[in-house]
Parts: structure tokens; sequence; C-alpha cells
């Protein structure tokens, strides 16, 4: 078939739309997730699968995808919300501001080198807009597959983004920041991300606090 013959038909059909004939049902493109594949068990192959993902519209925007960062089957896992722009520019996790802020408070206060916890996001790329609810579901069962390889005892909800949905929770945020929640077979603690640290610096020393707690839980581990 031409190139010249197939332009024709979609104009036909286009067309015949104009006047109320459907050929196929709608395709929402949105409702598909890596839930729908069979995910590998080895983290080398889930970032494989993770660097060839286009299931959402962040793909389409991304320079590069943010998988994971940190020692496998670490005690520790924190998760953020999505990859900063200047993650996307280089590929590296703890990369900008923000970036540099959750290092020190990582290995100032636990007292852990950065590389000895595990760090990913809710979602894999950074596209043109802020990642939305639909976003972070395409990539939930990455995530999932991610806690279930590495076995983390301790899961560090870094902001009210990721505390919101990984707990599925209309509790205020305030009101459990800090707290140590049950989210399947390990302890969550949500705490305030780096990004909204910067903006609000004064919350810097109630996250000190927050910090040390996670550091005695641990140590305990």
């Amino acid at each position: 078939m031409t190139k010249q013959v197939k332009n024709q038909i979609l104009k036909y059909l286009y067309y015949q739309k104009l006047f109320g004939f459907d050929y196929h049902s709608n395709l929402n493109i949105n409702l598909y997730s890596s839930c729908d594949f069979n995910l590998p068990s080895s983290l080398k192959e889930l970032k494989n699968s993770v660097d060839n993902c286009h299931l959402c519209e962040l793909s389409k925007g991304r320079k590069n995808t943010l998988f994971g960062y940190g020692k496998e089957q670490s005690k520790i896992m924190f998760i953020c919300d999505e990859p900063t722009k200047s993650e996307d520019e280089t590929g590296f996790f703890y990369s900008g501001n923000s970036g540099e802020l959750l290092s020190k408070m990582i290995e100032n206060v636990l007292n852990i080198k950065k590389e000895d916890v595990y760090i990913t996001n809710l979602v894999k790329c950074r596209g043109a807009k802020e990642a939305n609810f639909q976003n972070f579901e395409s990539c939930n069962c990455y995530l999932l597959k991610q806690i279930e390889i590495i076995k983390p005892k301790l899961i560090i909800a870094v902001g009210e983004k990721v505390y919101s949905y990984l707990m599925k929770n209309s509790e205020e945020f305030s009101k459990n920041k800090g707290k140590t929640l049950n989210f399947n077979s390990s302890i969550l603690i949500p705490i305030f991300s780096p990004i909204y640290l910067l903006k609000n610096p004064s919350l810097k020393k109630d996250t000190y606090l927050d910090m040390l707690k996670i550091k005695n839980l641990y140590e305990e581990f």
C-alpha cells in the first residue's frame, strides 16, 4: 500500500467520523502501567526495562532515566517523587542543590555513606510537566519490584507526594511526618523533601530531629 493510498483511506475515515461513524473504541494510553508486563527479578534487568520504557508522556521529555542508586539490598531506602532538573541533565542522583542537601542529611546525620543506602523515585523520568498520579501509577510496579528485590527494613518517604501516594492516606502529611508507619513488610517514615526545606529553611531543625529518629531505628536493625 502506497503512502498516497494510506492518506486517502485516512481522509475517508476522517470524513466518515465527522458524520458519526466510529470504527474502534477509544484507546487510553494512560490505562497501561508496568503492571501489565512480567518484570525481571534483578535490578540490572529491571533497569534495562525502565531505560526502554515509554508507558507515559514523561518519557518523551526525559534526557536520562533515574532508575535507582546505592547498595542492593540496603536496609534503608529513600523514595523521592520525581527526578530533579539537575538529575535529569546529569543522569545521577544527588545532583543540584536539593540533591546535595539530601546527601548531607544522609551522611552527616545518619552517618551513612550515600552509596550504602538505596534511593529511587516514584517515577523514573522527568517530563516537560510535573509528574501526576497517572504517571505514578504507570511506574508503580517498577517501584514495587525494586522494593521486593532490595527488601528494605526502613523506607523514607521524601516529601508529601510520596507519603500520600504510597500510603493512599487522606490524613494530612503534617500529622504523620516523622512517625513510624507500616508499608507492606517495611517501616515507613515520611520527612520533608529537600526542595521544600530549601524554600522553608526554618524547618531544617525539625527534619534534623526526624533524621535522628531514623538513625536510631536504622542502628537497631
